[in-house]
């Protein structure tokens, strides 16, 4: 289990049940771990999910498919834990979601 810190100082678990989920749900994400939590720690802006969790994102150039935004979801439960639900590239961020933070 890898543990970084959110951009709110919260400790979000990577556990290897959920690096495996990810790269099970989303092949092109193999190799991206430290990507995924670079992104949980120093993200270019956050925005709100639908059920509480944080969205993450940050863009990238080295990606698989060259340049794109990589989206990490995670919760924050209380204020010392989290944990990270899912990762995956996008082409652009969601325009309809509320930005909570912005670089």
């Amino acid at each position: 289990m890898l543990i970084i810190r959110s951009r709110n100082d919260v400790p979000v678990r990577l556990t290897e049940e959920r690096w495996q989920h990810i790269e099970h749900r989303h092949p092109e994400m193999a190799n991206q771990r430290e990507q995924v939590l670079e992104t949980v720690a120093e993200p270019e802006w956050i925005q709100q999910g639908d059920f509480g969790e944080l969205l993450a994102i940050r863009a990238y150039s080295d990606t698989p498919f060259g340049d794109k935004f990589l989206v990490v979801i995670y919760r924050e439960t209380t204020l010392q834990d989290g944990f990270i639900l899912t990762a995956y590239f996008t082409r652009r961020p969601s325009t309809t979601r509320k930005t909570l933070w912005k670089r």
